[in-house]
């Protein structure tokens, strides 16, 4: 093994031992949340989305129509979304998400933010540093890597 891929090594299993610790904390909303997975990826689509029409979130999903409107009378039924008419084709439901649904997706994707700063405080100034610079190239190579640079 080289050495760059001894380190990419290390770094990743360092990184899969933070998982493994921040993935017990029950008190993530994901685990009170008792969504479904298919609900939980609609809910992150339309975070990322915005509104879009029933066609365009079962293309997203990979679902038919008739599937998919299932899962969303669940969802509107627990005021996760909302399913309004296309103010230019009466035939075209828009689906997006209510107030709750935006805070308990922002809630869940901000999950152990606070156990992180507590971990991050604990670091010295120059460690901090270090940290710092790292993510940032770390941003830089996914937005590389993913063609958004």
């Amino acid at each position: 093994m080289t050495g760059n891929e001894q380190l990419i090594a290390d770094i990743m299993g360092a990184q899969e031992r933070l998982q493994q610790m921040f993935g017990y904390d029950r008190s993530d909303p994901l685990f009170s949340s008792h969504l479904t997975l298919s609900q939980f990826k609609i809910l992150m689509l339309l975070a990322r989305h915005g509104n879009v029409s029933g066609g365009e979130l079962a293309r997203l999903l990979g679902v038919g129509l008739a599937a998919l409107s299932g899962m969303i009378d669940r969802l509107v039924q627990q005021d996760l979304v909302t399913r309004t008419e296309d103010l230019r084709d009466r035939r075209v439901r828009r689906i997006g998400l209510t107030r709750k649904g935006g805070e308990l997706i922002g809630s869940i994707f901000n999950a152990g933010e606070a156990r992180m700063r507590a971990i991050l405080s604990r670091l010295s100034d120059e460690e901090l540093d270090l940290v710092a610079r790292a993510s940032q190239l770390l941003v830089k190579a996914a937005e590389e890597e993913s063609g958004q640079a």
